[in-house]
């Protein structure tokens, strides 16, 4: 498995608005072999978590076994993103399913941490590290 080569299908598109800097809020569809997952990009704040939220359930309802969130492209996550990520992990949990995030050394990888979610959850650096992890 090639976690460099992942397949992406757009899920949601951008928010009203735009993002601040021209940042557009997109999540697409991350096709890692057999692991299913989302890619996020832009801010996870009060104003995009709804289409986080319902992106998440989507794929999540639509999958099986471990699901991962890709954040290597999150500019930005308040407690409502976190929220968002804990809500996933509840959903999961009902079917004894695991969530991985993908979360480079920054500060979302810092929000997590702070908020003790990498206690919960597993955080990689990149997507090689976890096709390391679960060789």
């Amino acid at each position: 498995m090639s976690a460099a080569r992942a397949t992406e299908r757009p899920m949601t598109g951008q928010r009203d608005g735009g993002a601040p800097y021209g940042e557009a809020f997109e999540v697409v569809e991350l096709g890692l072999g057999s692991l299913a997952g989302v890619a996020v990009r832009g801010e996870i704040e009060i104003a995009t978590a709804p289409q986080l939220t319902a992106a998440l359930d989507d794929a999540i309802r639509r999958s099986s076994g471990p699901f991962i969130v890709d954040l290597t492209t999150v500019d930005f996550l308040d407690s409502s993103g976190i929220s968002c990520l804990v809500r996933a992990r509840a959903l999961l949990g009902r079917e004894d399913r695991t969530l991985g995030l993908v979360c480079p050394p920054g500060s979302v990888r810092r929000v997590l941490e702070i908020a003790g979610i990498d206690e919960i959850v597993a955080l990689y650096a990149s997507r090689e590290e976890l096709a390391r992890a679960l060789r």
